[in-house]
């Protein structure tokens, strides 16, 4: 880990490694530029993404590509119906003394990527998202802590709803960014079908360490941010709340829930990220626009009438951006 003798050096290097690490993620995954500056902005932001999208979109070897560019252990779960909480965290067994002995499950990585989340029931969705929250997990009465940074990238298929379990508002609410994926252009396609259909393996280079992502995430926490940003941020989430002092006009016609305190906390948090991504020393209001849609995504929810006339999420947020 290199020593820097001021936070604006370490700031020039993050947003110098952010370029090296897009770089070589454009090795194998194209056309999906977006997606890669918002879980990359959560992995500096000590944040989890789900990334939504149906199948075929690469949600798995994005992530997988992700891992390979940063030095750190890395674990995949698939999720299935008959999933158990201790196939997630590990279980106590009884070794040849006859003692009771923990072996540890996959949760125990810097990065797990939880494949399709919604397919196991919720007492193992909330074994996940305990370690999530608390960066350890109990067994048997005792604490285990979980290696840093942690991270949990998720990914959910939203048009299969036979045998899936969707995750509750208030465990969606653990999630920093919820990503949507859509169908790539005819000319990333086009990339994406010459890139996989032949011989050529890319190797990807380790750009990152452990110790580089927990440097830049205190980093991240330092950047100064002036008051009217914050104002900004915090009046933002204000007007998604119907029936409150600072609603918008659209939140009481079709929001029945808005969003919570840790929303303020992830859109200031996001936008300091964003501004050093940008090579800017502090955030502006700007910044805290483009880290707004996938923040409030899953932070509200429409009421009847929204669904009736079939406005979106999305638009709601847009019409208060």
């Amino acid at each position: 880990m290199k020593q820097f003798t001021s936070d604006k050096e370490a700031a020039d290097a993050l947003h110098y490694s952010y370029r090296e690490l897009t770089s070589e993620i454009s090795k194998v995954i194209v056309g999906q530029d977006e997606v890669v500056r918002l879980v990359l902005t959560a992995v500096f932001c000590q944040g989890h993404c789900l990334l939504v999208g149906v199948p075929g979109l690469a949600k798995t070897l994005l992530i997988q590509t992700i891992a390979s560019t940063l030095d750190m252990s890395f674990n995949r779960v698939q999720f299935t119906p008959d999933l158990m909480p201790s196939d997630i965290v590990g279980a106590e067994t009884l070794d040849n003394d006859r003692n009771f002995r923990f072996v540890t499950g996959p949760i125990f990585a810097n990065i797990v990527l939880a494949d399709e989340i919604n397919r196991t029931p919720p007492k193992t969705q909330a074994a996940l998202l305990e370690a999530m929250q608390e960066h350890a997990v109990t067994v048997a009465g005792h604490r285990y802590r979980l290696p840093e940074p942690f991270f949990v990238l998720a990914t959910q298929n939203p048009i299969e709803q036979e045998g899936t379990y969707p995750l509750p508002e208030a465990q969606l609410d653990r999630f920093m960014f919820n990503i949507t994926l859509g169908y790539p252009s005819y000319e990333s396609e086009l990339q994406i079908v010459k890139n996989t259909t032949g011989a050529t393996v890319h190797q990807l280079n380790r750009i990152l360490h452990a110790d580089d992502i927990l440097a830049f995430q205190q980093l991240v926490r330092r950047v100064p941010v002036a008051d009217n940003v914050v104002e900004y941020a915090v009046k933002l989430v204000h007007q998604t709340r119907p029936n409150m002092p600072m609603a918008s006009k659209q939140a009481n016609q079709f929001l029945e829930w808005g969003a919570g305190p840790r929303a303020s906390q992830h859109l200031i948090v996001g936008a300091k990220c964003n501004a050093i991504l940008n090579g800017k020393y502090s955030p502006d209001i700007e910044d805290v626009q483009e880290v707004a849609l996938p923040i409030l995504r899953h932070r509200i929810v429409r009421n009847f009438k929204a669904e009736a006339e079939g406005i979106s999420e999305e638009q709601l947020i847009r019409e208060l951006l």
